[in-house]
């Protein structure tokens, strides 16, 4: 079959386009091809080609397209008057959750390392189909399982009807969709509706506490939890634990990641593992090999410091970031540089975006990256909401990227859901 992708470099997208192109199919799609977006690196691999329009769309292509084209977008004008068969980039993957046996990993934050890190285990195992936010898609056509990332925004992970699920928190986010913490945590409560099966949350988190259903299993460091993780050890090689199920020692795990939420997501992959009764040699083989996700925590080493790449766009993703920063490296400054997603999210977190990034030795912070909406829906909203806040805080931008290089000996995290290429690169390239 042949397919086309409107607006292919997106994270989810690009992931579905590479899952079906392993099954044999023709897929092409369009997308702003003047600036480099990291999930190139799939489709290039792949060999899905990605053009600047919808010139190559013809009529016995099945057309798919992301959640932001819209009916005035060209590509999806041009489907319409070729008469294609068109499906939104959810309503697609909730179609391909009802062949398999699914796994929806759902979730405020954790939802990519969770799904790359189970997905690991599954392939290195019993075989699996993944699809990860990180932009990353595979399909093994012997193989029935199939694990997706699920995203709440705009309710889109509705869409799904899984067999098992994972929650892995619930923090209040997507401030322009939901006018509350209790909205937001009732769209959660309809989803594990559409979830069959059990559904593996954590039980330390207040609000998942307050879920009706009697599908979930609770995971955590708490006692009253049904899976329990002891003994926790920190260290910068990594961390190590024990898993304690129903109150019975399970295995001790090795873990070359950093921070007590890379605990508690390898904690709930751990559990979907014992449910799937793989041998618990191979679980914690496998999880002490696991490498991470692409733009979490993702380092280059550039002299004395060390750069990383990571998607944190919301306060308490941006505090496990400075926290795996000390944890790893605890002899090196931390500078750390936001790039605001949204103007709705600044406006309601900017004091909580403050209080974490003081915990950094410096602050940096750019323009907000508005997205989807407008500044004159949101007057007075700047990044100086969160500047004015912190004592060692100040704007950058491309132009003032020589600020950052009186720091040496450095953990450097350039932190934002856009893709920050275009800022690292400036940054290298003024050390030329």
């Amino acid at each position: 079959m042949k397919y086309f992708f409107a607006g292919i470099k997106g994270s989810g997208m690009a992931g579905l386009a590479c899952m079906l192109k392993n099954l044999g199919n023709d897929v092409i799609g369009c997308d702003d091809t003047k600036v480099y977006t990291f999930t190139e690196d799939s489709l290039y691999e792949n060999d899905i080609k990605v053009y600047k329009d919808a010139y190559f769309l013809t009529s016995d292509m099945i057309f798919i397209y992301t959640a932001a084209i819209h009916e005035d977008h060209y590509a999806y004008k041009k489907a319409k008057e070729l008469n294609c068969k068109m499906y939104g980039y959810f309503e697609y993957i909730g179609e391909l959750t009802k062949k398999y046996k699914t796994i929806c990993v759902a979730g405020s934050h954790g939802k990519t390392t969770t799904t790359a890190l189970l997905s690991h285990i599954f392939k290195n195992t019993i075989k699996t189909n993944y699809l990860i936010g990180d932009g990353t898609g595979f399909i093994d056509k012997t193989s029935s399982n199939f694990v997706v990332e699920s995203c709440e925004f705009e309710r889109h992970f509705l869409n799904y009807y899984p067999k098992y699920a994972i929650i892995t928190n619930i923090d209040y986010d997507h401030v322009d969709c939901y006018k509350s913490i209790d909205e937001y945590r009732e769209v959660f409560e309809e989803f594990i509706k559409n979830v069959s099966n059990k559904v593996v949350a954590c039980g330390d988190d207040a609000e998942i506490r307050k879920l009706k259903s009697d599908k979930i299993v609770y995971y955590g460091f708490n006692e009253d939890n049904d899976v329990v993780c002891k003994n926790a050890i920190f260290t910068p090689e990594g961390s190590s634990f024990d898993v304690y199920i129903d109150k019975k020692f399970y295995g001790h795990f090795k873990l070359n990641l950093y921070g007590k939420h890379m605990l508690l997501d390898a904690l709930a992959c751990i559990y979907m593992c014992y449910l799937e009764n793989i041998d618990v040699d191979l679980i914690i083989e496998n999880i002490n090999n696991f490498k991470g996700a692409k733009r979490r925590f993702s380092e280059t080493k550039i002299g004395n410091n060390i750069i990383v790449d990571d998607y944190a766009h919301h306060p308490n993703e941006v505090k496990t970031v400075i926290e795996t920063a000390r944890q790893k490296y605890p002899t090196k400054q931390v500078v750390a540089v936001l790039i605001p997603y949204t103007i709705s999210r600044t406006k309601a977190f900017y004091k909580d975006f403050a209080n974490v990034l003081k915990q950094a030795d410096k602050v940096f912070v750019t323009d907000i990256e508005p997205a989807r909406e407008s500044f004159k829906d949101y007057p007075g909203v700047t990044s100086n909401l969160i500047i004015d806040l912190i004592p060692n805080a100040e704007h950058i931008s491309k132009e003032e990227i020589s600020k950052l290089y009186k720091y040496d000996n450095a953990v450097i995290p350039f932190m934002g859901c856009k893709d920050p290429t275009w800022l690292i690169d400036a940054y290298k390239e003024g050390l030329k």
